[in-house]
Formats: structure tokens, sequence, C-alpha cells
């Protein structure tokens, strides 16, 4: 079984969980009183968040943004025959990187943040090299 294509579903999920997180989460202590999630329109009462719900929308869009990059580096990569255990576990490290990532924008931890989100991209972009260069193979 190619574990890696469950991360690519866990990926593609991720970015729902924030938005939940987003729209019906807890308040923290730095939330306004903003009312309710309007349904009618989203996007404008998204902007006007801040803290805890914003994060959770910024983490919401980091999210998407890394999806694609990330999943078509598991398919590149097994398609070029890269050893499914080395797609496996790269594959892993992306996702752990991401749950540490959406848990530290959440939290507001900036620093840890930026150091798990480079592990994650160094995941993906793993993922390109031992496709491009026959390495572990």
């Amino acid at each position: 079984m190619i574990i890696a294509f469950w991360c690519v579903l866990v990926a593609g999920l991720l970015p729902l969980a924030c938005a939940y997180l987003a729209k019906f989460g807890p308040r923290g202590p730095d939330a306004p009183p903003t009312g309710r999630f309007d349904n009618r329109e989203p996007r404008t009462w998204l902007a006007q968040q801040t803290g805890r719900r914003a994060r959770a929308n910024a983490a919401q869009a980091n999210s998407w943004e890394a999806f694609a990059f990330f999943g078509f580096g598991v398919v590149i990569a097994i398609l070029q025959h890269v050893p499914v255990d080395t797609v496996n576990l790269l594959a892993l490290v992306f996702i752990v990187a991401r749950i540490a990532y959406i848990a530290c924008y959440l939290g507001d931890a900036a620093m840890v943040r930026s150091v798990v989100w480079a592990i994650g991209f160094a995941a993906s972009v793993g993922l390109y090299l031992v496709a491009a260069t026959g390495t572990l193979r």
C-alpha cells in the first residue's frame, strides 16, 4: 500500500479543517465580538476576524498553496519509480510538518511555524529531487 497516497488525501483535507476552525472553532481571548459566521458573505466575515480565527484562515490559505506542490511531487515520484518507502517517508514528513505548522499558526508561534514550514517544503522538494536524480533507487 502506498501511504503517500493517503498523505495526499490528508493534505487535501487539512485546509478544510483550518476553515472549520476559522469559521466555527473556539474563540480565543484575542478575538473581537464579531458575531457568528456569516455564510452569506463568508470572505468578508473572515477578513474582519483577528487573532486565532484570522490565523486559522491564513493557515487554510497556506495549506491550499502547499497542497498542489506536494501532491504533484508524490505523483511524479511514483511515476518515476522512486522506491515506495522513500516516497512514503517524504510524504509522512510533509504531513507531520503541516500538522505542526497549523498548530504553530493557531498557537501564534511564528518562529517555530517557519521552521516546520521549511521542513514540509523540503520534504516536497525532496520528492522532486529523488524523482529527477534517481537518488535512492
